[in-house]
């Protein structure tokens, strides 16, 4: 990844992210998944899976394929500007992207048991909008299973990309039963780390992340297990995370709310309050424990 220079002045783009995440012996993991190379956004770093808002996500029939009442979604995600059309559209954008680029389906036979991911797989790759899918196969989006975790709105300068979005961040247990597999197109590897595990691997040189992922991780390394991750989330108002970029000696920083330099006093996550653009990463400037201090 290359440091953005240039401002961005079209408004961002509604996005929904989905952090997955599944229990192990050492805490929970998170699915990682690397962009393509050749992407426009992020190509080549590893992130959750996730995209931006489409048009068809908020046209969903909500009667016959959410286990929620839009209502109920829009509330969740604490935003009143926000509509709830468009607020029931973030959620069903988050699970089509999740399906899209991992596999998972986090969704239910209207008859009962678990979805046919074959035949869904089978749709997909067919060229089938994911509407569609729902339909022919009777498949009841479980938007219960995503927690609304965190809302990140990429600043004018973007820190390493050339376009801005508005994200919603939502957390979800994956079930065994399903495997998450990146789809070689969108995505071309795939791996289930610890959060620490993970930063670790920035920190050393073997994966590229940006700096939203990277504050997520090390957010996730204080829970011990994902029902505290998930309780955490339920607890109260996502956090609202907008950076802002400055020049500090010659030197790109981000700082996010709590940080002298950025106009929101109150914090909105535990750990360090600014990264800075050294090494050609984002690195906290009191080195890698202050993540998890």
């Amino acid at each position: 990844m290359e440091l953005n220079l240039t401002p961005i002045d079209t408004p961002p783009r509604a996005a929904a992210t989905v952090v997955m995440l599944r229990d192990v012996g050492a805490g929970p993991e998170v699915l990682l998944m690397r962009r393509h190379g050749l992407s426009d956004v992020l190509g080549g770093a590893f992130v959750f899976p996730g995209g931006k808002l489409d048009a068809a996500d908020a046209e969903l029939d909500a009667v016959g394929h959410l286990d929620q009442p839009p209502d109920a979604l829009h509330a969740s995600l604490h935003d009143p500007a926000l509509g709830t059309a468009q607020a029931a559209g973030l959620y069903v954008a988050a699970v089509r992207e999740a399906f899209e680029e991992s596999g998972v389906l986090l969704a239910e036979p209207l008859a009962g048991g678990e979805p046919d991911l074959a035949q869904a797989t089978s749709l997909l790759k067919a060229g089938t909008p994911f509407n569609a899918i729902l339909a022919q196969l009777g498949l009841r989006l479980q938007t219960r299973r995503l927690v609304p975790w965190s809302r990140w709105i990429t600043p004018r300068v973007p820190s390493v990309m050339n376009k801005r979005f508005d994200t919603r961040f939502f957390v979800a247990a994956v079930v065994p039963e399903q495997v998450a597999q990146h789809d070689d197109f969108e995505t071309t590897e795939s791996v289930w780390l610890t959060p620490r595990a993970a930063l670790q691997r920035y920190w050393d040189g073997a994966i590229e992340m940006a700096p939203p992922q990277i504050m997520t991780l090390a957010q996730l390394s204080r829970h011990a297990s994902v029902d505290a991750v998930l309780a955490a989330a339920r607890t109260g108002r996502p956090p609202l995370i907008q950076p802002e970029s400055l020049e500090d000696g010659g030197t790109r920083v981000v700082c996010y709310p709590g940080d002298a330099c950025h106009p929101v006093q109150e914090r909105a996550m535990q750990g360090p309050t600014r990264l800075r653009w050294q090494n050609k990463r984002f690195e906290p400037v009191d080195g890698f424990e202050a993540l998890f201090q």
